[in-house]
């Protein structure tokens, strides 16, 4: 973020749409995740807890990163009745930007949209690069607000032919099948075991218990878990977490509250079984190494892509004179 005369940016959350789009948010995450490979960037230890009220989970995920001089935190969560309830969303969150220099507050912007643009470039991240350059056919496992997201960036990264898809609420479908039509693609509805004819899954549920299994998933298959950010939570069974090359996001994470966590916990993968997906980006992984393996990117959600996301909506906010300035 450039230096910024006195006083909080505000970017409230009505505002963002106009600022930042998926291209410009993929660059920064990308760029993030190929900082925290070098070690230019760190996240700080994650606080994600069940508040014993509304049956939310609440937390802040921050970080530091020094090549793009961001310093901050995302404070929010998921409260999973706000839209019956309220017509909300239930993912709710805000970003604080810190100056590394004096640690005065510089910006306050709303996280509800730069989460799901954050989130959907990190699978797109993956795609780019893991999955076979020929894949044709994506699945989607989820079809929730975040799901739109992730289906339209990770259009972009490939040459899909078809979209196929997969809800615990069937009678939301809809939501992606729209995607996929908007897009001139064709969409189909299947049982779980039909994702087999997908190149590239990407799970995006707020399970706790396996569904995409082994015998689902073809030779040669990317996997995007991205659902899977808390302890106890799961959408991929252990035994195929095992059978992939498993990359993530940071790998701290991933075996504590990410996907990786179960089969950590049962003995099949240990931690050197899993590398950054930063280090793929940087050149110092090989990343993929054949047309049959089947890889798997653990998806856990870092701070740091909250951070490099907000930087940049702030120095949009700020060029196109939109920003709103509070003394502070």
């Amino acid at each position: 973020m450039t230096a910024q005369s006195e006083g909080i940016v505000i970017v409230p959350e009505g505002a963002i749409a106009d600022l930042i789009d998926a291209d410009a948010s993929f660059e920064a995450v990308e760029s993030v995740f190929a900082a925290m490979s070098r070690g230019d960037a760190y996240n700080f230890p994650v606080i994600r807890e069940a508040i014993g009220h509304e049956d939310a989970l609440y937390g802040f995920k921050g970080g530091f990163d020094k090549s793009g001089m961001a310093l901050g935190l995302k404070a929010g969560g998921y409260w999973p009745n706000n839209l019956e309830k309220r017509g909300l969303i239930n993912h709710q969150s805000t970003v604080f930007l810190f100056d590394p220099d004096t640690g005065k507050v510089k910006a306050m912007v709303g996280g509800n949209l730069l989460t799901a643009l954050r989130t959907a470039a990190s699978s797109s991240v993956s795609i780019k690069h893991l999955a076979r350059e020929d894949s044709k056919v994506l699945g989607m496992i989820g079809a929730g607000h975040q799901a739109t997201f992730q289906l339209r960036t990770a259009l972009k990264h490939r040459n899909f032919e078809k979209v196929i898809g997969w809800n615990y609420h069937p009678d939301m479908l809809p939501n992606i099948e729209k995607i996929a039509t908007e897009a001139g693609l064709p969409f189909e509805a299947v049982d779980l075991p039909g994702m087999v004819e997908a190149d590239v899954i990407i799970s995006i549920t707020s399970a706790f218990s396996a569904s995409l299994m082994a015998d689902h998933v073809s030779p040669g298959t990317h996997i995007a878990a991205m659902g899977t950010d808390t302890k106890g939570k799961q959408e991929v069974d252990a035994a195929l977490v095992a059978k992939a090359t498993v990359f993530t996001d940071e790998i701290a994470q991933s075996i504590s509250i990410g996907e990786a966590q179960h089969a950590i916990a049962d003995g099949s993968i240990t931690e050197s079984d899993i590398a950054e997906i930063g280090a793929v980006i940087n050149g110092t992984h090989k990343g993929r190494t054949s047309a049959d393996e089947i890889t798997l990117f653990d998806g856990t959600g870092v701070g740091l892509q909250d951070l490099a996301v907000a930087a940049k909506v702030v120095d949009l906010a700020v060029e196109k004179g939109v920003a709103q300035r509070v003394d502070f």
